[in-house]
């Protein structure tokens, strides 16, 4: 939920449906370029962030001749000890509760535009509507770039 205009005297109606299934997106951001990559799962935990470290560094050919180095926040399974980071990624963790320093905490709302005040009847309708925002995002890097390029960053 989230607010929206309305005339003054008028109640805004938005549609709410107290159900609890989820989908997280997995989202990566390289500030410079505006290039993203997506994923989405239907949970978060160190088991998941493997999965979407592994897909990633598949996707963007991390490895031995290849480095990556990813900047995270340190939520619990971005940190956690079960977490297996594939070979050519290395993890960089920023100081606790400093979002604001996070290039990819910029991302999120950008995701949810397409989703806020709605309810989805499926997991798959509200999959669907976030692929395609995803999918938007990525051929949008100018728009990332603009989000998630901090003056202080490296320009790499």
């Amino acid at each position: 939920m989230r607010k929206v205009w309305a005339l003054r005297g008028q109640r805004p109606l938005a549609t709410n449906h107290t159900r609890y299934e989820w989908l997280y997106v997995y989202g990566f951001a390289r500030p410079a370029t505006g290039q993203t990559y997506w994923l989405i799962l239907p949970t978060v935990n160190a088991q998941a962030m493997s999965v979407a470290l592994a897909e990633f560094a598949r996707d963007v050919g991390a490895g031995a001749e290849k480095q990556i180095v990813l900047v995270l926040d340190q939520a619990g399974w971005h940190t956690s000890h079960e977490v297996v980071v594939p070979v050519g990624v290395e993890l960089v963790a920023l100081p606790a509760a400093t979002p604001e320093l996070q290039p990819a905490e910029r991302l999120w709302p950008l995701v949810r535009e397409a989703v806020a005040n709605q309810a989805f009847a499926t997991l798959d309708a509200l999959e669907d509507t976030l692929v395609e925002r995803c999918l938007q995002l990525a051929a949008q890097p100018t728009v990332i770039q603009h989000a998630t390029n901090y003056h202080w960053l490296p320009a790499t």
